[in-house]
């Protein structure tokens, strides 16, 4: 009995904890995780793709370093991936802002109470057996490592031009344009 209420109370932790780390990068890395927000945000699918290619980047040389029969070499196996997995949060504190600000449109909360929410859904969503983790855990890790990419590269998605002629006419529907 004392197992079972040892794993539960691990799950326990480790699930208000996943929140509160996200929480606390939000709060203390604003600007970080509003360009990883604006990441996922606008270019979803190249956050995606970036996100692959920083995955199968950053996997190579760790399964290299655990295959080598060397203790400091799978020693540092083990921090890249454990550094790889931390730095990856900011991206996912960024879904998580995306999902607190499409909450936050659809009802009366303060963007703290949204964020919260954000997260929680995240982890509950990825949690579910099988379609979580197949469907939901897989893309969110690719697209929080393709957010982590994009924001401390200061990479911003591009502002769309707008035609300043068309913009100022009453009616958007109708363009005309001068030959």
């Amino acid at each position: 009995m004392a197992d079972i209420s040892a794993i539960f109370f691990i799950l326990l932790i480790i699930g208000i904890a996943f929140p509160a780390m996200l929480t606390a990068w939000w709060l203390l890395f604003p600007s970080l995780i509003a360009r990883a927000h604006s990441r996922v945000e606008k270019t979803p699918w190249g956050t995606f793709w970036l996100g692959l290619i920083l995955v199968i980047a950053v996997t190579i040389p760790i399964v290299i370093l655990l295959a080598l029969p060397f203790g400091p070499a799978k020693f540092i196996g083990w921090i890249l991936l454990g550094a790889a997995l931390a730095i990856s949060t900011i991206g996912s504190a960024g879904i998580a802002a995306h999902l607190g600000a499409r909450l936050s449109k659809h009802s009366n909360m303060t963007p703290l109470n949204g964020f919260i929410r954000g997260s929680v859904i995240l982890e509950l969503a990825a949690f579910f057996p099988l379609i979580g983790w197949l469907f939901v855990w897989i893309p969110i890790i690719l697209v929080s490592f393709g957010a982590t990419g994009f924001a401390l590269l200061n990479w911003t998605p591009r502002q769309r031009e707008v035609d300043k002629e068309t913009s100022t006419q009453g009616n958007p529907n109708l363009v005309t344009r001068n030959l």
